[in-house]
């Protein structure tokens, strides 16, 4: 009702500015021909005429109408320089307000409706440097005020900031043509004021800002390199400490770019993700999937066989699984690609040198332009009582334990109900161990929906873990670990600990905390990935938010090319779509939101899902447990998120992640021929249900009255 109104009025004004043919008194004509007779009755009638004229100023600009400039020009010829500037200051800001205000009461839900990820990045920006902007376009006449008026309505910038930077943004431009309507017997057309040297003045004085903030940037800089000397010139244009996935795309991309880089790294090349962390781990539960398949063959109408597991071999198998893959990740491949690979100890001396403890002994200092943190994660160990004394092992250290056990160790307790944890318990049961898993929370997968953790339990359990959510850690005696729940203690007794509670940063021995480099849980960073320093960078685990193979090696494309080209243009990191996987058997797989994150978001959102115990090939594999669920805008196809249980469930996720990329829609899922039988179908025919959740029942109703009228 109240949008309405304010609809009807702003019509109104318009319908009485063209019906009565307002716009012909607001000609610099017109205002020449009756400016004596104005300004007798001003003179008469001060209060009256001022107050009179600021209304109709403050009408004309909140309805977005043309004529404010002429009007601008009279207060000038009526009132003079300093009370027509007054006048038209407060008017023009009251006005542009108004118009502000009503653009985003009328317009702005249903624009954010249809256009909110493109907006989310704007009001992203705008909360930062929105006053800045603001005044910059303010300052420049070219951009007519009208439009940054019902422009910025739309976004969510504050009010009062629109406010305040308008009455001072648009403060010059008003003198100018205030001080020009003094001189209106002068005038004949607005072209007069509006000279190109006089839009040439506006223009520097718009660019003004940005000159300053580049100033400021430079000052900046000078205050946080004071303590520190810089080489007058360098060893190379980039050293990357840390040949994990970061390190190493960032070590390529250089390379590549012919840039003169040198990469660090202390341990193995590859990082954690080939030697202790994806592709152990990846290969261990594919041996156990067989030895579930097996176990369980009945299912495919074969005859069930309890396999024997010679644990010493399949962990040779893992091992020669890191050897096949080695060379992709080797010393010589990247020396041949032109990289200087040092293997050794890196410390940043300052913002430009590194010093080099090799391996081999020897040490060096190198200078370089930029500096790019890669040095990963590690196992996190929480202080439990007696840990230390327990053998425990983790995701990095148990592969060399499982190396020299004959069997699968008989009871093993795992600490830690998210993705490593669930893998490594549902792969070792399957492998023949007792395996208890301990997890603090009330749930496993704790970031996932309630029926997807239910679902997680599920599977663990019925591999043969005994998953105990709700239950601390709270010692250790010896081979028996003491959790708690609601205040009862109960004794997990293991020949194997396993700590899975998850992995924190590597901040330390690198030298950051000696110049500086701020660091919390992460090394603190920009968008662009750079630190306090801006020539030193992060990317990957070390700096967060993700701790994904796959998002290392994105983040390391934005700080290599903004280390290496930040001075031309540099990239914001994109966080927009990062897909996960819990490689458990199902896999459980996500990108974008799920309902419980859109609930906390406050994001409004509807959910198709669809079971795989309806798709053929499912049926054929005999792999029917689980389901696609995908989260999009209410009454559009527009896709927030997609989660995936079942059988290749990170292999289907790849769908919606390049349609979340491309911004592509359930119809254009929809409408692409997918392969029968395949799993994929799954996808199609969750965007098959969307619609018809969502199909156009009163048009249907006229089509159904189309075809009976068709048949006579």
């Amino acid at each position: 009702m109240k949008k309405t109104i304010i609809i009807a009025a702003i019509a109104a004004l318009i319908a009485a500015y063209f019906l009565f043919d307002l716009g012909s008194y607001l000609t610099i004509e017109a205002i020449k021909q009756r400016a004596s007779d104005a300004d007798q009755f001003y003179q008469e009638n001060p209060a009256l005429v001022l107050a009179g004229f600021f209304a109709i100023y403050v009408g004309v600009t909140a309805a977005s109408l043309p004529g404010a400039a002429i009007l601008t020009l009279a207060a000038g010829a009526l009132f003079g320089l300093v009370v027509g500037t007054i006048l038209v200051s407060f008017a023009s800001t009251l006005g542009a307000t108004l118009a502000f205000l009503s653009s985003r009461y009328v317009l702005r839900d249903s624009v954010e409706s249809r256009f909110g990820e493109r907006l989310k990045a704007i009001n992203d920006g705008l909360e930062r440097d929105g006053a800045f902007y603001l005044f910059t376009i303010r300052m420049i006449p070219l951009f007519p005020f009208f439009v940054v008026n019902l422009v910025m309505g739309l976004t969510r910038i504050k009010t009062w900031t629109f406010a305040w930077v308008s009455q001072i943004g648009m403060l010059l431009g008003t003198i100018v043509y205030v001080n020009a309507g003094t001189q209106l017997a002068q005038i004949d057309s607005l072209s007069g004021i509006a000279s190109p040297g006089v839009i040439g003045s506006f223009v520097l004085l718009g660019i003004a800002p940005w000159i300053a903030k580049g100033i400021i940037g430079i000052i900046k800089r000078r205050k946080v390199y004071a303590a520190f000397t810089r080489p007058k010139s360098f060893d190379r244009n980039l050293i990357v400490i840390g040949a994990g996935s970061a390190g190493l795309v960032s070590a390529y991309i250089a390379a590549q770019v012919k840039a003169k880089v040198t990469l660090v790294e202390a341990n193995e090349m590859g990082g954690d993700c080939l030697n202790t962390g994806c592709v152990p781990s990846k290969a261990l539960i594919k041996s156990a999937k067989v030895a579930s398949t097996m176990r369980n063959a009945d299912r495919y109408g074969l005859r069930p066989v309890e396999p024997e597991v010679p644990f010493r071999e399949t962990i040779a198998r893992v091992i020669d699984i890191i050897k096949t893959i080695e060379p992709h990740d080797s010393v010589e491949r990247y020396t041949d690609l032109g990289v200087d690979v040092v293997k050794g100890y890196a410390t940043i001396i300052d913002p430009w040198t590194v010093e080099i403890a090799g391996n081999d002994g020897q040490s060096q200092r190198l200078t370089a332009r930029s500096i790019i943190i890669a040095s990963g994660a590690e196992p996190v160990v929480p202080p439990i009582d007696g840990i230390e004394e327990s053998g425990y092992l983790t995701s990095e250290t148990m592969w060399d334990a499982f190396a020299q056990m004959d069997a699968p160790p008989a009871r093993v307790a795992v600490l830690g109900g998210g993705p490593i944890g669930c893998e490594i318990s549902q792969a070792l049961a399957r492998l023949g161990s007792d395996v208890s898993q301990v997890e603090m929370a009330d749930r496993v997968l704790g970031r996932e929906d309630a029926e997807v953790s239910e679902l997680a339990k599920s599977v663990l359990e019925g591999a043969g873990v005994s998953v105990l959510t709700g239950h601390k850690a709270v010692r250790i005696e010896g081979s028996t670990l003491i959790a708690e729940a609601d205040g009862s203690e109960s004794p997990i007794p293991f020949d194997t600990l396993i700590v899975a509670v998850g992995r924190k940063a590597r901040l330390k021995g690198f030298g950051l905390e000696d110049i500086g480099v701020d660091t919390d849980k992460t090394v603190n960073t920009d968008e662009f990935l750079a630190t306090k320093f801006p020539n030193i960078f992060a990317a990957g685990d070390v700096a967060g938010p993700y701790q994904f193979t796959h998002t290392a090696s994105h983040q390391a494309w934005f700080a290599s090319v903004n280390a290496l080209f930040g001075q031309f243009k540099k990239f914001k990191a994109d966080y927009r779509v990062i897909p996960a996987v819990t490689f458990l058997d199902p896999e459980f797989a996500r990108v974008g939101l799920n309902e419980t994150e859109a609930k906390e978001q406050g994001t409004d959102y509807e959910v198709t899902t669809y079971g795989l115990d309806d798709l053929d090939r499912a049926i054929t594999e005999s792999d029917t447990k689980g389901f696609v669920k995908v989260l999009t805008v209410p009454g559009k196809d527009t896709i927030l998120g997609a989660t995936i249980v079942g059988a290749h469930a990170g292999e289907l996720l790849a769908e919606y992640v390049l349609a979340m990329k491309h911004k592509l829609g359930l119809n254009k899922i929809l409408g692409t021929i997918h392969s029968y039988p395949t799993m994929a179908e799954a996808n199609k025919f969750a965007a098959g249900n969307w619609k018809r959740a969502n199909k156009p029942e009163k048009l249907l109703k006229w089509v159904e009255k189309y075809h009976s009228w068709r048949r006579g």
